[in-house]
Order: structure tokens, then sequence, then C-alpha cells
């Protein structure tokens, strides 16, 4: 019974953290690997369980996306999958005991992103480079997709960064188009997860139910959080306390 509240806490708060910000997955991924599931599947569980919410999320931002940048909707989302499959087919392939070792490492890396992300899409603007022809935005998507469906961890800021690259300057526009990738990605990624055997249906089925709430009460309260400061500190430090307690397990 206390794993089932846990997942389904951890459920919401991951859905309505992605919806807002991103770094939900510093909650479910935890969570996960604290009912007992194994490294791996814990992973494709979380991106599994994720999708919901993507998904509500996206529903509620759908009449913010707008055409921006060099590239059409149509190629980022065929590059967006494209990624996401290389990105899952990385993670089927990689035994447990290396991903548990570099999960710590994509969590560093993903809340350095997710500290930085403000400071990066200002200093993209101001350098005059904010839009990106067409071959060097496409390799960006591609690579942060490849990211994406190989680890969930941080994906919202990357994501929201990459676009600030490719030249989109409306912010609930991008965070539209943020839950709209995230979520193809997780379909793919967790596609190739069940082909492979490798989600835990019980567990994955709770919390993508808390998520899909999550998702939709955060997309609806994303336009009235004045101060996004403090709960980007509030993510942060949940992934450097993440990131130090997987370093030293």
């Amino acid at each position: 019974m206390t794993d089932l509240l846990l997942l389904c806490l951890a459920g919401t708060a991951a859905g309505l953290l992605n919806a807002v910000a991103g770094g939900g997955t510093f909650l479910s991924l935890p969570a996960l690997f604290y009912v007992g599931l194994p490294p791996v599947a814990a992973n494709a569980t979380a991106t599994l369980s994720a999708l919901p919410g993507y998904l509500s999320s996206a529903w509620s931002f759908r009449g913010d996306m707008r055409a921006e940048g060099t590239l059409g909707f149509a190629a980022i989302l065929s590059l967006a999958a494209l990624g996401s499959i290389l990105g899952a087919f990385l993670l089927i392939v990689t035994p447990g005991e290396t991903f548990l070792w570099i999960v710590p490492w994509l969590l560093l890396l993903a809340t350095l992103l997710f500290a930085t992300g403000p400071m990066l899409l200002k200093i993209l603007r101001r350098s005059g480079t904010s839009v990106a022809g067409p071959v060097l935005s496409g390799i960006a998507i591609l690579a942060v997709s490849v990211y994406g469906g190989c680890f969930n961890g941080g994906l919202g800021i990357m994501l929201l960064a990459t676009f600030g690259l490719l030249g989109h300057v409306d912010l609930h526009g991008m965070n539209g188009l943020k839950n709209v990738l995230s979520a193809l990605l997780s379909l793919v990624s967790a596609a190739a997860f069940v082909w492979a055997g490798l989600i835990v249906w019980e567990q994955a089925a709770v919390m993508a139910a808390s998520a899909m709430a999550g998702g939709y009460a955060g997309a609806r309260l994303s336009r009235r959080i004045v101060r996004t400061d403090l709960l980007r500190g509030f993510i942060t430090l949940v992934g450097a306390s993440m990131t130090v307690a997987f370093f030293v397990m």
C-alpha cells in the first residue's frame, strides 16, 4: 500500500512538473527504483508512464503552437521519431549494471542543463545565432531525441533550449511543442521497450494514470505561475539530490 501511494504521488508530481517546466523523471525514476524495479526496467517503465501526462499537457497547449524556426513541424516529428528509436535501442542493448553506472552522470547532465536552461536561451538569442539553419536544426533535434529515447530525465529543458536554437520565441508554443515531442519520443521508445519486455505493467499503470492527471493540471496552472524561478530552483534541488544519491549508491 505504501508503494502504491508513493507511485501515485510521484506520478502526479512528475506529470505536473513535466507540463510546467520539465524534470518529472527526477521524481518518477527514483520512486520506481525504491519499489524494487531493476535499472533498465525502471527507466523503460518511467518513459511509458510519462506518456499520458505529455499527451494531456500537449492537448492543453494545442491552441498555442505556431510555425517557428527553419524546420517544419513534419520534419521535426520525423527526426524526433528516428532519434527516439536510436535512443531506445541503446537502452535495450545496455546491461543493467552499465546503465546503473551511467544514470548518475545522465542525471548530472540533465540537472545542469535544467539549471542553466534560461541562461542558455538568453545567450542564444543575444548571440545573433538564435535562428539556426535547417541542417544544424536537424542535427540538434536528432541529438536531443536520441537522448530522450534512451533517458527521459531533463528532456523538457533540453527540448526548450533546442527550440531556442531553432529560433522559437513563444514560450507557450514552445511548451506545447515540447510536450508533443516528449509524447512522441515516449511513445516510440515505449513501443520498443514493450517489444523488448522491459515494462513492468502494474507500476506503469499506476504511474501513468497519475501522470495524466498531473500533466493536465500542470498545463492549466502553468500560465498562472508567477515565480517560475522558485519552481525551477526546487526541481534543480531535487535533481541534484537524486544525482548525489545515485553517485553514492
